[in-house]
């Protein structure tokens, strides 16, 4: 240790005085930005739950709307479009009819039932906030600029991967070899925008599956409250090898709009 510790010193000490504080003012801004920024969304996925809303989902097939409702603890979703058009009114009769009986079921389900139904969605959302809550660990940030994005001053960091990152699940593997660009609100730190996308394979430990380059993802955030901003888009390509030697690819693309309070929210 004590080998390099007098040269770093010496390098500090024959750096412009100038130039060395704004290096340190720039890595505490970036920390203090990605803290604020980790805090909105620890509130955002919070309150996520005291909203219904509308959701788009695109296949290569077209695309379909659904009115989603949080229905006893758990989201119920009623298909209410498909490809832009309304369902005819004997299609509307059909849904409307399982969306009644998802109600009646939901009312009378044995508690063990009900325990078990909520624990799975809970289970999703803690997946879900798991790998954008991993990317503050995964990465290092570098703000590379300030822009305008969406009606919103954002500042924009560059994501690279944080050496000695350890992921605590499957799905955060996958950190390990992407690199991303974070858009986040200057006023609120909320995140306006984030893109990741693997730049190398990653062995997937504990299954035969190698996530490969041309995986990415891509989340968008929009204000539905003064300080609540929840998921407007979030598209996903995937290219993995199966087994190693087995190509997969997979694709989503998902809308979300016209957020409102859910009935019963607790959160008025």
């Amino acid at each position: 240790m004590r080998i390099f510790c007098r040269p770093f010193a010496y390098i500090l000490l024959t750096l412009p005085t100038p130039l060395l504080f704004s290096h340190f003012t720039a890595a505490q801004d970036v920390a203090d930005i990605i803290r604020q920024s980790a805090e909105a969304n620890n509130r955002d996925w919070a309150a996520a739950p005291d909203f219904d809303n509308y959701e788009r989902d695109r296949t290569k097939d077209g695309h379909k709307t659904y009115a989603v409702t949080m229905l006893d603890g758990s989201p119920y979703q009623r298909l209410i479009a498909v490809n832009g058009h309304d369902l005819d009114p004997a299609r509307q009769q059909q849904e409307e009819k399982k969306y009644q009986e998802a109600v009646a079921e939901r009312q009378h389900e044995s508690p063990d039932k009900r325990s078990e139904r909520i624990a799975k969605y809970q289970a999703d959302r803690k997946r879900d906030h798991t790998m954008l809550e991993q990317m503050t660990s995964a990465f290092d940030f570098h703000l590379v600029g300030k822009r305008m994005l969406s009606g919103h001053k954002v500042y924009v960091l560059k994501a690279t991967p944080r050496e000695g990152y350890k992921p605590p699940d499957r799905d955060s593997q996958v950190l390990r070899g992407m690199e991303g660009t974070l858009w986040i609100d200057q006023k609120t730190f909320q995140w306006v925008k984030v893109e990741a996308h693997v730049t190398h394979p990653v062995r997937i430990e504990g299954f035969l599956a190698e996530v490969e380059p041309g995986t990415q993802f891509e989340v968008e955030k929009r204000p539905v409250t003064t300080d609540i901003w929840l998921a407007s888009h979030y598209s996903m390509k995937s290219n993995a090898k199966v087994m190693l030697l087995i190509p997969h690819k997979g694709a989503e693309d998902d809308t979300f709009f016209n957020y409102h309070r859910a009935t019963g929210s607790t959160n008025k």
